[in-house]
């Protein structure tokens, strides 16, 4: 077959740009190759550094170990709750002058109850010549003793009333 100089020169050309489009993607070939190798390289065990595996699997081995922390502050919250509820931590004092000749307000009724209305109230009744002090109980904020109107009020006070 006899080409002409223009053919052949066509035919050159051609294979020059399909030589050229060889080495480009050749090039991108190898950049794309270098950039898989750097991150390989992140991810591969070196000296004195962990992998990514290694690091995710601590992660979860720390939360694993967080979560059970969690649980046992919550159990232990759970009873510290339940040890409070019991505490005598409502508490009111009331003063006044039990008789009418003396003044100063010396004497008292102190409510001290737990969440659930248990307790005791302290009486103490002052006099010109002698102090009388009564302890009454109370549960679920009732007793069985009859309370003064100031034992009432230490009561009510106690329990966030007015």
């Amino acid at each position: 077959m006899n080409l002409d100089a223009s053919a052949t020169g066509v035919l050159v050309l051609v294979a020059l740009s399909i030589g050229l489009v060889g080495v480009l993607a050749a090039v991108v070939a190898l950049v794309q190759l270098a950039r898989i190798r750097r991150t390989y390289a992140l991810l591969e065990a070196a000296e004195g550094r962990d992998t990514f595996v290694d690091v995710v699997a601590r992660t979860i081995e720390e939360f694993a170990s967080l979560e059970d922390a969690v649980q046992t502050l919550d159990v232990e919250v759970g009873q510290v709750r339940r040890e409070l509820a019991q505490a005598l931590r409502h508490v009111s004092v009331v003063r006044y002058d039990a008789f009418g000749d003396l003044g100063g307000r010396f004497s008292f009724s102190a409510a001290l109850l737990d969440d659930a209305g248990d307790g005791l109230i302290l009486t103490s009744i002052h006099g010109r010549t002698e102090t009388r002090t009564y302890m009454k109980g109370i549960h679920g904020g009732v007793t069985d003793i009859a309370l003064s109107p100031e034992e009432q009020q230490a009561v009510q006070l106690a329990k966030g009333g007015a």
